[in-house]
């Protein structure tokens, strides 16, 4: 009976301790590390590309310690979410290598699509996008 109790609180606690290493953006998205140079932006709050660059950007260099002229690629572009049932990502890379698809350089900021990158100080541009100014009115 102990050995029972003692699993299924082991099963209940590996969740906890995986939404524990997710990092939340300045933009409230949440990011998740897959790998020490793979993560996922999970979409939310409604939002667009620039958000979820910017949450990449952000998490990239707040938290990998990424020089902000390193690029960013899509490894996996937008579609069901390899971290979280039912939920919607982006999955990112630091290593061009493991982006698959064209990796040149876009006119466009797009999440659709393999290969999109950016340098990370750019993505990270997008961050502002929040800040309203008094003279916007």
């Amino acid at each position: 009976m102990m050995r029972k109790t003692v699993l299924t609180l082991l099963c209940l606690m590996l969740p906890l301790q995986a939404a524990a290493q997710a990092y939340r953006a300045e933009n409230r998205l949440i990011v998740v590390p897959l790998t020490a140079q793979e993560f996922e932006v999970i979409e939310d709050h409604g939002a667009g590309a620039r958000h979820i660059w910017c949450a990449a950007a952000e998490f990239a260099q707040d938290v990998l310690g990424l020089p902000r002229g390193e690029r960013l690629y899509i490894k996996t572009p937008r579609g069901p979410s390899v971290s979280g049932v039912g939920r919607t990502g982006v999955v990112y890379t630091t290593n061009p290598e493991r982006a698959s698809g064209d990796r040149g350089q876009s006119y466009s900021v797009t999440i659709n699509r393999a290969g999109e990158n950016l340098p990370s100080h750019h993505a990270r541009q997008f961050c502002l996008d929040r800040i309203i100014e008094l003279r916007d009115f």
